[in-house]
C-alpha cells in the first residue's frame, strides 16, 4: 500500500488470469526477468523425458500443468506419458519422499532446497526447455491505480529500482536487511538464494524493464500452452513507461 493506493507482485501467470477475469490490472515493473517456473527432479532422471512413464506431481494448477508439458515436450518428450500426481506445494518433500520423480517449484527456492539435502537433484528450467524467457514476478496496480495516482506508481517503482540495484551491488548487507526485519531466515539460505536470482533481476536488460519483444513472445505460449484462452493483450497488461531510463537511475 502506497498511502491509499494499492501495489501487488504477483506471478505473471496469475495476472494474466485475472485479466480474462475482467480485472483491470496493469504490470508496471519486473520483478525478476525471467521465468523462476522449472521441473525439480532426483535420480534416475537426469533429462525431462525420463519422465514419461513415471509420477509428475504439482498444485494441479494450469500454469505448473503448462511448466510440466513445456519442459518434457522440449526434451522430446510426449507430456501426455506422464503421470500427474496432486501434491500441492509440497515438492520438495514429495520428491524426498518419493512420491513423484519429478515436480513443478520454483528453482530459486525449492530447487536450492532440494539441493542442499541432495546435491544430485536435476533442475531443468523451463526457459531452458521452449518457454520465452518471460518476467515471472511482475509489479502490479489496478487501471484506476495508474490513472489517478501515477506520480506515487513511478516513486515506488524508482524505489524498488534503487533497492534492487543496491542489492546488487551490496548483496550481503542487502541480506543483513532482510533478515533483521523477518523472523526465521536463515543467513545462509538467504544468501544462497540471493546469489542464485541476482542475475534473472537484470538478465540482459536494466532492473525491472519490461520487454516488449519478451511479453509478446509469452503471450503466445500462454494461450499455446492453455494458461489462457487467447493470448494476453501486452499493450493493455503492461506499462513500461514507469521504469527509470539509465540516466534517470543514474
Amino acid at each position: 500500500v502506497v498511502g491509499d493506493t494499492y501495489i501487488s507482485v504477483l506471478d505473471i501467470l496469475d495476472l494474466a488470469l485475472a485479466r480474462e477475469l475482467d480485472r483491470d490490472l496493469v504490470a508496471v515493473m519486473a520483478i525478476v526477468r525471467r521465468p523462476l517456473a522449472s521441473v525439480l527432479a532426483l535420480p534416475p532422471v537426469q533429462r525431462p523425458r525420463v519422465l514419461l512413464g513415471r509420477r509428475g506431481g504439482g498444485p494441479g494448477l494450469p500454469s505448473d500443468e503448462a511448466v510440466l508439458d513445456t519442459v518434457v515436450a522440449g526434451d522430446g518428450g510426449d507430456p501426455a506419458k506422464v503421470e500427474r500426481v496432486s501434491i500441492g506445494f509440497n515438492a520438495v518433500a514429495s520428491l524426498l519422499g518419493g512420491e513423484v520423480a519429478g515436480a513443478t517449484a520454483f528453482w530459486n527456492v525449492e530447487g536450492l532446497a532440494l539441493q542442499r539435502e541432495r546435491p544430485e537433484a536435476r533442475i531443468f528450467r523451463v526457459d531452458d526447455f521452449g518457454a520465452p524467457r518471460y518476467p515471472e514476478l511482475v509489479l502490479t496496480v489496478t487501471r484506476e491505480t495508474l490513472q489517478d495516482r501515477p506520480a506515487e506508481v513511478r516513486a515506488t517503482v524508482a524505489a524498488l529500482v534503487r533497492g534492487y540495484e543496491r542489492t546488487l551491488a551490496e548483496p550481503e548487507s542487502a541480506a543483513s536487511t532482510l533478515i533483521d526485519a523477518t523472523q526465521g531466515l536463515e543467513r545462509e539460505t538467504v544468501l544462497a538464494q540471493l546469489e542464485a536470482v541476482e542475475p534473472s533481476f537484470r538478465a540482459g536488460g536494466r532492473v525491472g524493464e519490461l520487454d516488449p519483444a519478451a511479453l509478446r513472445e509469452w503471450a503466445g505460449w500462454e494461450a499455446e500452452v492453455g494458461i489462457t484462452a487467447q493470448p494476453p493483450e501486452v499493450e493493455l497488461m503492461f506499462d513500461g513507461g514507469f521504469v527509470p531510463s539509465d540516466t534517470e537511475a543514474g
